[in-house]
């Protein structure tokens, strides 16, 4: 007897089979026919993916758009003056409501772990306090990762050093930085020789914000990656955004990749927010303002897409939807040949759980039970459509339905009913 049998799906490899769960776990991924359950979801057609993961985000920001005023030059600079202004008015409670709603988006669209920085330049630590409590408060249904980021910077921030400190021994989960921030590029090495040091002695993962700029000459991905190796902290490090990469020498990039994958360090990079914030200084040509996602794919390297951020000081716009991030990473890093974009399927499924170190993930036997239904036939015709999720699992109870998107049409000699979904040979 099971608790739930997803009956007839099409996973993600493309095998077509039924999916039974029993205990919040995966007990069987084969033909149930017959089997007995106190539900039965039919997906027969529909792709049956495992949950959608965000490897990057600013949840203590997010819905905050508009207050106490909009990022009128959409310039990075601008929005991390403006969320300084705003946490000068901002309370633990608004926060806790704002990150609480974003949460029911999340569930919504199946994107069930998220990985959000949380700015610790504040010596009330507010933004922690806050996301603590909204942990706790999601965890029957969202697998909430929180690190510890040092917004102003680590040495720049006169408190911000202690105050990083204090959120690790309050329970924050992974150690983050901002070295291109710090005032000097010795200073941003220096901070990240030190960042690395703090997660090795106390066994956490890290998670830097790294060369998030145009500037080729900030190359701190670098020193992460030697630190990393020096450290023994490889496959548990990750290098956010890399933009700088986007403009570097070719020469320098083929010294640095074969680094950055021998220190096994995972690149996260977030499409919706670099394409709109990098480049302003340009005319033309302009550049994408994304790092070298193919390469690096080509590398061994693991990439997973970022969301960054939902309505904040820096993006005005935002879902909760991580096919959306798919979707633009896929046009930007021109990843259009269909084995290209399964891979960046992939990248907001099974790598960026890779990132997050998640060892319970995935559709096997055994595994935490918790999986999407997709009104798609595969992942390429999930990104073409960001397709409705017409059933969301997790931990083994549906927390979410979604009507079918189809469309009523009243034109003489057509059908009376319009679906997008169209089989395409590949």
């Amino acid at each position: 007897m099971f608790d739930l049998i997803v009956k007839g799906g099409n996973l993600p490899d493309g095998r077509v089979t039924d999916i039974g769960i029993r205990g919040g776990k995966i007990t069987a991924i084969e033909s149930l026919d017959g089997a007995e359950a106190g539900e039965v979801l039919e997906a027969q057609g529909d792709l049956v993916s495992p949950p959608f993961v965000d490897p990057h985000f600013h949840m203590d920001a997010t819905l905050s758009y508009g207050l106490p005023r909009i990022n009128e030059s959409g310039t990075l600079l601008e929005g991390i003056g403006l969320w300084g202004e705003l946490k000068e008015i901002v309370t633990q409670d608004d926060m806790v409501t704002r990150a609480l709603e974003y949460c029911d988006w999340a569930a919504s669209m199946g994107l069930l772990s998220i990985r959000s920085h949380v700015d610790t330049c504040d010596d009330r630590l507010l933004g922690v306090e806050a996301l603590l409590d909204v942990r706790e408060k999601v965890k029957d249904y969202i697998d909430l990762q929180l690190v510890a980021f040092p917004q102003d910077g680590f040495y720049r921030d006169p408190t911000a050093r202690d105050n990083t400190i204090r959120a690790l021994d309050m329970g924050v989960d992974v150690v983050g930085g901002i070295p291109h921030f710090e005032r000097t590029m010795a200073d941003g090495a220096a901070s990240v020789k030190e960042l690395c040091e703090i997660a090795a002695e106390r066994g956490l993962q890290v998670d830097m914000h790294c060369d998030e700029t145009d500037d080729p000459m900030s190359r701190h991905i670098e020193t992460l990656a030697y630190e990393t190796t020096r450290l023994g902290l490889q496959g548990r490090v990750a290098g956010s955004h890399l933009t700088s990469m986007h403009s570097m020498d070719n020469y320098y990039v083929s010294k640095l990749l074969p680094m950055v994958a021998e220190a096994q360090i995972s690149a996260i990079p977030n499409p919706l927010i670099n394409i709109v914030i990098q480049g302003r200084h340009d005319s033309f040509p302009k550049r994408r303002g994304l790092t070298r996602v193919k390469e690096m794919l080509a590398m061994g390297i693991n990439v997973g897409w970022g969301q960054d951020c939902v309505l904040d000081p820096w993006y005005s716009l935002g879902t909760a939807d991580m096919l959306d991030v798919a979707f633009m990473g896929l046009h930007v890093a021109q990843m259009t040949s269909p084995e290209e974009m399964r891979t960046c399927f992939d990248m907001v499924t099974e790598n960026n759980a890779k990132t997050l170190g998640l060892q319970d993930y995935g559709l096997r036997v055994g595994a935490q039970a918790s999986l999407v239904v997709l009104d798609a036939a595969d992942p390429i015709e999930a990104l073409r459509l960001r397709a409705a999720r017409l059933c969301v699992v997790s931990k083994g109870r549906v927390i979410s339905r979604t009507p079918r998107g189809d469309a009523s049409l009243s034109i003489a000699g057509r059908p009376d009913r319009v679906r997008r979904r169209h089989q395409v040979m590949s």
